[in-house]
């Protein structure tokens, strides 16, 4: 793939483009600096790291939590810089810093005329999943929900789609999925699945990193009604800017499970892929800001 200068509704993100087009091992160098403002500076959330890391391995001493909490912001600071990136990464770079272990698991579901849930999180770095239409057959569409900030919001969607993953606010998910089916196109459509709810939304409660934990339930409904495998992707970091893709199968008849059965399965891989590489997940994220006791009456 060559890459050539962005067109002139792009211009307003050429300081992105320009750090974009720097080499790895000095974008690299940025991220160590960021790291120290990130970390010893700033502080940036450092108390919800360190309370979300206490409260998810209580058995873990405190210089095993403190390992964790510099090696996640390190990660964190990489992730910034490795999504920049994508702005005008080449194919041949690709190949080398992001490999799907399992390509035949995508393909046997290809064949098998099934489109796919990918019940994703933010683990490893969740923006490569933006290289996926490169590895798959399937028609790659990412639910998310816009940013507050318009100029954010529109860099994310460039990033995004430049390989051709389409995006689509969540509100629009179901419709989206439900006209692909009727053009029988085949579509891997990945939701994020470890936000934490709205305290006005429905939403299903498991036990999570030893805490009780809100799970959104609308990736269970969508699989059930639309009958779609749900698979996980789980990442593992070869070294620095380096990763393995594997997809898990969560469920591959959805149609008639019990209610929420497929959230608690979700859960479970996500659980034991932390737990492998605790570093590798957003602990920034205020993820259990909402408790069974702050729940509207009414909400699940």
């Amino acid at each position: 793939m060559h890459y050539s200068m962005p067109d002139i509704s792009k211009i307003k993100y050429l300081p992105f483009y320009a750090l974009s087009f720097l080499p790895m091992y000095i974008l690299y160098i940025f991220s160590d600096l960021a790291f120290l403002m990130v970390y010893y500076v700033f502080k940036y959330r450092r108390k919800v790291v360190l309370t979300n890391l206490k409260n998810s391995f209580p058995s873990k001493s405190a210089a095993e939590i403190k390992d964790i909490e510099k090696d996640y912001y390190r990660h964190f600071c990489d992730i910034l810089i490795e999504s920049v990136k994508v702005l005008t990464i080449r194919t041949k770079e690709i190949n080398k810093r992001f490999r799907v272990t399992n390509p035949e698991l995508i393909q046997r579901i290809f064949e098998s005329k099934k489109s796919i849930v990918l019940y994703t999180a933010h683990q490893g770095n969740w923006e490569f999943l933006a290289f996926l239409p490169l590895f798959i057959p399937f028609q790659v569409i990412a639910f998310y929900h816009p940013q507050s900030s318009k100029y954010f919001d529109g860099l994310m969607k460039i990033l995004r789609q430049r390989f051709g993953v389409l995006c689509i606010e969540s509100n629009k998910g179901y419709k989206t999925i439900m006209n692909f089916t009727q053009s029988d196109i085949l579509t891997m459509s990945y939701i994020i699945g470890d936000q934490s709810p709205r305290m006005d939304s429905t939403k299903h409660w498991v036990n999570f990193l030893n805490q009780e934990t809100a799970f959104l339930i609308g990736a269970d409904r969508i699989a059930k009604k639309s009958n779609q495998v749900v698979i996980f992707p789980s990442y593992k970091k070869l070294k620095r800017g380096y990763y393995e893709l594997e997809f898990k199968v969560v469920e591959e008849e959805s149609i008639g499970k019990k209610n929420f059965e497929i959230i608690e399965k979700y859960a479970k891989l996500l659980e034991e892929t932390i737990e492998n590489s605790p570093e590798m997940w957003l602990w920034s994220h205020r993820r259990w800001k909402l408790t069974r006791q702050d729940q509207s009456p009414g909400i699940k």
